[in-house]
């Protein structure tokens, strides 16, 4: 390929220093020269117009004076030239205008970034469906139809959950450096492309660019560098295994010859997950958990059997799929330039499974090219997001209405098949495939187990976690959930945890500790402190944060101290949010350092005022001040920007029982029990204070009902225990005394209070 002029002389120019120098970021209109099929694709994708400057050529919402009214807001969109104005409701709550600074994405929603002052872009709330018409697209459309959200809320428009430099720069652009500053609380964000460009996959190209350039000076036959470094890449995206995909005529399933080598999905995975950042100015590269920290299989983001509910993207299914598991990676899909489909229809499944086996009535039970003879519509169901937008769960599971039935999960059919059943689904399948994995235990009956309390929660977690088979994420997601149950009888799991293949899974194992370990569990935990893995060293970190340091040898006391810097790092990457700055205040209370901690809670509490979890962690330290007064004026501000949140109400409540003030105690105990009914805690104290105020029926009543909720909490039976014996019940007393044993079969004085109810029934 012959180089433009001027293109051949910057390269001559530049690549001596690139080559030794550390990779940095060029701009990917270098890359057009060399690379042009690639970016005729590329231009034409959602990446490339991720986000892009308004200008009448990006900006596809309607400015002609169009209004849209909400909750006594009037919003008009005008223009003025080239300018594209809207006239909103700003923090202050009147009315002003704003210049569209920027588009942010392309379908099937069109969103626009506003400058605001601080280096801010915040993103409209109201954003333009740009669908077909006949979709029910072309109009304007506020993303949180169902709240009310007045300035000052977080979701508003101007709030902080609504500001482009932390919630969405990083992955809508290229080589973000987000640069914000504590003291003045602003930003001075850049970047070297606006959109996603070809480093934000491939990596900083300056090194690749010095290796091209060794090929345009020595011509086609220079030696080049591919070998030694793959040609300046930073990044390397292709397969390095020898492995290729074969048919299987006889299962008509595509295998690979060879275990794929790719680190192609942790690239993707960067922005394709639910995640939160743990290093400064991450790089693309092969290990998402050194960058990243993924969420795993928690409620709210997946149900219990791992299908999406959450707005997580598709890492966290797809790392659960069989196909996965065999070698599938994102590009066999998507063409990862252009981003669209390899084929259409069920062709796309059909490059690795055989259309004769699958694509027939045999196998779908479906009229041939109807809605349900569709691969996806079975195997990919859809949950809307941001009112318009279907995504597909990427987990490619065989639908399991059975788990509708028995946990309470989506299924496929259902969703299509909306007059019928879960059962009814569950019978059909079982009588299409008699023994096919509608006979095989799920992962999500555990985690459904360890969701609800099940009796046999810490069983099957164990089971779960020990079972290789098993995906990471449902394993690391089993660990999570096992210290509410945890006993010796988990020892086991938890050690092979520690050494486990998965980084997914070796992270999750600090976070399944208790608050203060034994020295044998430090001792177990501490290698983990020296992982290759930075996810895992830093959550050990955390873990191990204020333990006694004799507990410890000093090469672990050493690499403690590594992994706690790191961690305090990770936390800082989001210097600009109050999170991070609670979390600091915890590791800092966990080393004895109240003020220090005050003084972090106090800078959540500068960059948001309203952030309720900094109020009432400083009303924890007013408590172990002994400074209730003042934690009491804390968690009544907070209760005035939150008045349903339950954690305050139960604080409250507790304060008010150490000031004697039971009347008052007992309200807010009761609407904390009301307002997380699911929640055994707050349930169990508020029983007890019935129970201590002389309401005996009602205090019963609640921890009956709490008992069948979560059937293993052992404070709620050794409560109901408790009752019955004090109000002479014994029989009542003895059948929860046996629970309770039951649960605790080694426990000594448990066994011999079942004894003595027992020969006291029995005079």
């Amino acid at each position: 390929m012959v180089l433009p002029v001027l293109v051949v002389a910057f390269l001559a120019l530049q690549s001596a220093a690139w080559a030794d120098d550390p990779p940095h970021f060029v701009g990917g209109k270098i890359c057009e020269t060399c690379h042009e099929a690639e970016t005729a694709r590329w231009k034409g994708s959602h990446h490339a117009q991720a986000m892009q400057a308004a200008v009448p050529a990006t900006v596809l919402g309607d400015f002609a004076d169009a209004k849209f009214s909400r909750s006594g807001v009037v919003t008009t969109f005008s223009r003025a030239g080239d300018k594209f104005m809207v006239r909103t409701d700003g923090p202050d709550g009147a009315l002003h205008d704003y210049e569209i600074a920027y588009t942010f994405g392309v379908y099937p929603l069109q969103q626009y970034l506003i400058a605001m002052p601080g280096g801010r872009l915040q993103a409209l709330g109201i954003a333009w469906d740009s669908r077909p018409k006949e979709q029910g697209g072309q109009r304007w459309l506020h993303l949180y139809p169902d709240q009310k959200l007045p300035p000052g809320d977080r979701l508003h428009w101007t709030g902080r959950d609504q500001t482009w430099n932390y919630m969405c720069a990083d992955c809508h652009s290229t080589d973000v450096k987000k640069t914000f500053d504590l003291t003045t609380n602003t930003y001075a964000t850049t970047w070297t492309d606006v959109d996603v460009s070809c480093e934000a996959c491939h990596g900083p190209g300056s090194r690749h660019v010095a290796w091209a350039q060794t090929h345009v000076d020595a011509g086609s036959n220079a030696p080049g560098l591919s070998d030694a470094v793959r040609e300046g890449l930073t990044n390397w995206l292709k397969a390095t295994d020898r492995g290729h995909w074969e048919m299987n005529p006889e299962t008509g399933i595509a295998r690979r010859t060879e275990p794929l080598v790719s680190g192609e999905l942790d690239t993707c995975a960067a922005c394709h997950s639910r995640r939160r950042v743990i290093a400064k100015d991450a790089l693309p590269g092969p290990q998402l958990l050194d960058s990243y920290a993924p969420a795993d299989l928690e409620p709210g983001l997946y149900h219990a059997d791992g299908q999406i509910d959450g707005e997580v993207f598709e890492y966290g299914s797809f790392v659960q799929s069989r196909m996965y598991h065999a070698g599938v990676t994102c590009s066999n899909c998507h063409e990862p330039h252009s981003l669209d489909l390899r084929a259409e229809g069920n062709g796309l499944c059909g490059q690795c499974h055989m259309a004769a086996k699958f694509d027939t009535a045999e196998h779908h039970h479906h009229q041939p090219g109807s809605a349900g003879a569709q691969c996806v519509n079975c195997h990919m169901p859809t949950k809307t997001y941001m009112v318009v937008d279907r995504r597909r769960d990427h987990s490619f599971r065989i639908p399991r209405p059975d788990l509708s039935a028995s946990i309470g999960t989506p299924n496929a059919c259902t969703q299509c098949h909306t007059n019928r059943t879960a059962d009814w689904a569950a019978q059909a399948i079982a009588g299409w495939y008699p023994h096919d994995r509608l006979t095989q235990t799920h992962y999500g009956t555990a985690l459904n187990a360890g969701r609800t309390g099940a009796i046999d929660s810490e069983r099957r977690l164990d089971q779960l976690i020990l079972d290789a088979s098993q995906p990471a994420i449902a394993r690391a997601s089993a660990l999570l959930l096992l210290p509410r149950y945890a006993s010796p009888a988990s020892e086991s799991a938890i050690k092979a945890a520690i050494v486990d293949p998965s980084a997914l899974v070796r992270a999750a194992v600090p976070r399944a500790l208790p608050s203060s370990p034994s020295r044998a569990v430090v001792q177990a935990v501490a290698p983990l402190l020296g992982d290759p893995i930075r996810a895992v060293r830093i959550e050990a970190a955390r873990a191990l944060a204020g333990i006694d340091p004799s507990t410890m040898t000093q090469d672990q006391r050493n690499a403690f101290d590594s992994a706690y810097r790191e961690l305090t790092a990770a936390e800082m990457v989001d210097a600009d949010r109050p999170e991070a700055h609670l979390n600091l205040g915890l590791l800092d209370l966990r080393h004895q350092q109240p003020a220090d901690a005050e003084t972090e809670y106090r800078t959540a509490l500068r960059l948001d005022p309203s952030f309720v979890p900094a109020l009432a962690n400083l009303a924890d330290l007013d408590r172990m001040r002994g400074q209730d007064q003042q934690g009491a004026d804390l968690l009544r501000k907070a209760l005035t920007i939150e008045p349903n949140n339950a954690d305050i109400r139960h604080s409250l409540g507790l304060l008010l029982v150490r000031q004697h003030n039971y009347a008052d105690a007992l309200d807010q105990l009761r609407q904390a029990s009301e307002l997380a009914p699911d929640n055994v805690r707050y349930a169990y104290v508020y029983a007890i204070a019935l129970n201590s105020t002389g309401a005996v029926p009602q205090a019963v009543t609640l921890l009956e009902r709490t008992h069948r909720l979560h059937p293993t909490d052992p404070d709620v039976l050794g409560a109901l225990v408790s009752i019955a014996r004090d109000s002479g019940d014994l029989a009542t007393a003895l059948r929860y005394a046996r629970e309770l044993a039951g649960l605790y079969p080694s426990n000594i004085q448990l066994g011999a209070m079942v004894r003595d109810l027992e020969a006291r029934q029995a005079r």
